[in-house]
């Protein structure tokens, strides 16, 4: 292991960084390490933090790497970042998200990390997305040496609350886009200067072998066996380590954070920001929070063993926000920081709406209305306006203004309010309804309506109503009978304000969160029975006991690395929906920004952009169409490679129709091209 000179900081130990290191699996792979190390740990053994991913230590995640990392290492702990097989500089193909073989690498790596001479024997893991949920997954093995676990933006259930599917039905938005992400980071060749003249035979040997993960996710319609492995809440009680979940309100993980507090026994704690999907130090929509400190306290308790107090704090800390007019550009949230000794709280307590046929949304507690009916608008372009389900915390991430979607859905509003309405947890919608079709989806969302009719998204939830008895038995509706369904919606906090009104949409469909049913839907919603709304309001105001640690007010200044900012002039966010009035056909076009970025360690330059393209034609769902395309690019002097990818999915009555096309270029010459076409059969969606 080679080291690169010490990093001088202001923090209590010197660092030093080992640039590259080889993890050696049982079976002769080699895994690819970064380490960030206290220069005295020779000397004195520190406890080890692990993050595992397979975003390239060199490229990709190297900037941020390095902020977290270098943190902890100078406060004392030896901290590593390595590369999935068949990622970065890594040995072997990958196959798919959290395989089996990847989770034994894992407990591997922990293992490896305990025995070296640097390290006193305890590990501890953290990561986000990716990172966050293998490392629930590895605990889930018990590997002797994790004491403990730091799990940001993750699920529990990798059917339930991931990218594939929503409600039961395949998650047009995310599946495909993420899909054809992997597919480009997947073909992005390891490092010639770490692996020498077998860079491009490996790089080729990846593009061969590593499939579209496209093909299998689509494959697996309900949650089956391929599913439940690598999903931990199928048993909660093989994790043996404190737990530490932490999200966003705008993340698309949020639910996961409750459920495993509620359901896993052993010493966890739960944070939930107003953020999206990113470390909490980072953390936009603000206020950022000093997270690294809080990092600290975790692995000083359970690393460590110093006894300063934090599994004696509030087991869940969640920040309520203000109501916000709707604002896709708002990178700041008002709000107050609340404390909850354990999930579920009695703080927390359950009031019911009643939808009625007159469009109101009245208390329960008032005299039964009578029954009535109610029909669901036929339509394809709800969900448009939704603002993305997983938000980054960029400026187009936050819903537009709602008053169209809702213009388009079956809505109901409450009275305004006279009083304030903080609502915290999981809302279900009870709805009594009967389908025209034996195939259906339906979508509830609850919005602030304002004064002056302007509506802001508070929640949402979906359901494939074949879905209604459990995602792993799908079974078609009787048309023209009436059932009774629950649709689960997201986890939110919001504190609506007085003189506002509440307002519940019904939709016969979300795109393109919601992969449309193959034919047009007749939703009727039957009032005055058992149809209702279940909302989870605070009735605790906040207090004293509220207030977070201090440290929570001051995000620590970490380290960047080095590097040059080549983004080209004027690179934004996009999302875009327009609509062809003669074609009656809907299109939304969404990106991320475009990213280009030197970084002055290694010489190596990273550059990545993607879109993605949705399509749906008025009254014809099967006409629903999805496109992503990708590139990255990865240079260093001469060396020059790049990938791109474009992924594209469609449906008959029967069948989805998916193809992936890849194109690798050296030097601007294209080296590799392959394309994978497929038809898979429609199972209940």
């Amino acid at each position: 292991m080679e080291s690169s000179p010490t990093v001088v900081t202001d923090f209590p130990h010197r660092v030093r960084v080992i640039p590259h290191a080889w993890v050696q699996m049982p079976d002769g792979a080699r895994l690819a390490a970064k380490l960030w190390i206290p220069e005295d740990a020779g000397g004195h053994p520190v406890p080890a933090i692990l993050e595992y991913i397979p975003y390239r230590k060199n490229d990709c995640t190297a900037v941020r790497d390095n902020a977290m990392h270098a943190y902890f290492a100078g406060h004392g702990y030896a901290s590593v970042r390595v590369d999935l097989r068949g990622s970065g500089d890594s040995d072997g193909i990958m196959y798919d998200e959290y395989l089996p073989q990847e989770q034994s690498d894992g407990v591997e790596v922990i293992a490896w990390l305990a025995a070296q001479p640097w390290c006193s024997g305890s590990v501890g893991m953290i990561g986000i997305s990716w990172g966050g949920f293998n490392g629930l997954q590895v605990a889930s093995h018990a590997p002797p040496a994790l004491k403990a676990v730091v799990s940001v933006c993750s699920t529990d259930d990798r059917y339930a609350d991931d990218v594939h599917y929503i409600g039961g039905a395949l998650h047009g938005e995310e599946m495909l886009g993420w899909a054809s992400v992997m597919l480009g980071y997947n073909a992005r060749p390891p490092d010639p200067t770490v692996v020498g003249d077998a860079w491009r035979e490996m790089w080729l040997e990846r593009m061969e072998r590593t499939p579209p993960f496209a093909e299998a996710w689509v494959s697996h319609q309900r949650r089956d066996e391929f599913w439940k492995q690598g999903s931990v809440c199928e048993d909660y009680a093989a994790i043996d380590c404190p737990v530490y979940m932490v999200g966003g309100w705008q993340d698309g993980y949020k639910n996961a954070i409750l459920r495993l507090l509620a359901n896993y026994g052993g010493p966890r704690k739960g944070l939930i920001g107003p953020w999206g999907h990113t470390y909490p130090n980072f953390g936009s929509p603000g206020p950022a929070i000093g997270f690294l400190q809080e990092c600290l306290r975790w692995w000083d308790c359970h690393l460590k063993g110093v006894p300063n107090g934090i599994m004696e704090e509030p087991q869940l800390r969640v920040f309520m926000p203000d109501a916000m007019r709707p604002s896709p550009a708002s990178l700041e949230r008002t709000g107050v920081w609340l404390a909850e000794e354990g999930w579920p709280t009695p703080d927390v307590t359950v009031r019911a709406f009643r939808p009625e046929a007159s469009g109101s949304l009245a208390t329960a507690d008032g005299a039964q209305a009578p029954k009535g009916q109610r029909l669901v608008p036929m339509t394809q372009a709800v969900g448009l306006d939704s603002g993305p389900w997983c938000g980054y915390g960029g400026p187009l991430d936050n819903p537009s203004d709602q008053r169209g979607e809702d213009a388009r859905s079956l809505t109901f509003d409450s009275a305004p309010l006279g009083a304030d309405l903080p609502i915290l947890g999981r809302a279900r919608a009870v709805l009594e309804l009967d389908s025209d079709r034996p195939l259906a989806q339906v979508a509830v969302r609850l919005c602030d309506v304002w004064p002056d009719r302007a509506s802001t998204l508070i929640t949402r939830g979906m359901l494939n109503l074949a879905h209604r008895n459990g995602h792993d038995r799908p079974e078609p509706l009787s048309p023209g009978v009436t059932e009774t369904v629950v649709v689960e919606l997201d986890a939110m906090g919001y504190r609506l304000p007085a003189g506002h009104r509440l307002r519940m949409s019904v939709s016969s469909g979300y795109w393109p969160m919601m992969w449309p049913s193959p034919e047009p839907v007749q939703l009727t919603v039957h009032t005055g029975g058992s149809t209702r709304l279940e909302l989870p309001v605070r009735l605790k105001p906040a207090g004293e006991a509220d207030t977070p640690p201090e440290h929570f007010a001051h995000p620590e200044a970490a380290p960047l690395l080095v590097h040059e900012d080549l983004t080209p002039r004027g690179s934004t966010s996009v999302n875009r929906a327009t609509r062809d009035a003669g074609a009656a056909c809907w299109e939304l076009v969404t990106g991320s920004r475009d990213r280009h970025v030197r970084i002055d360690e290694s010489g190596l330059e990273y550059a990545e952009k993607g879109r993605a393209t949705y399509r749906i034609t008025e009254g014809k769902p099967v006409s629903a169409t999805a496109i992503s395309t990708q590139s990255h690019l990865i240079a260093r002097g001469d060396w020059r490679i790049r990938v791109e990818t474009k992924s594209t999915l469609s449906a008959t009555n029967d069948d989805f129709v998916l193809s992936n096309e890849l194109d690798a270029f050296e030097a601007d010459q294209k080296v590799f091209a392959k394309v994978w076409r497929t038809r898979i059969s429609r199972d209940h969606t």
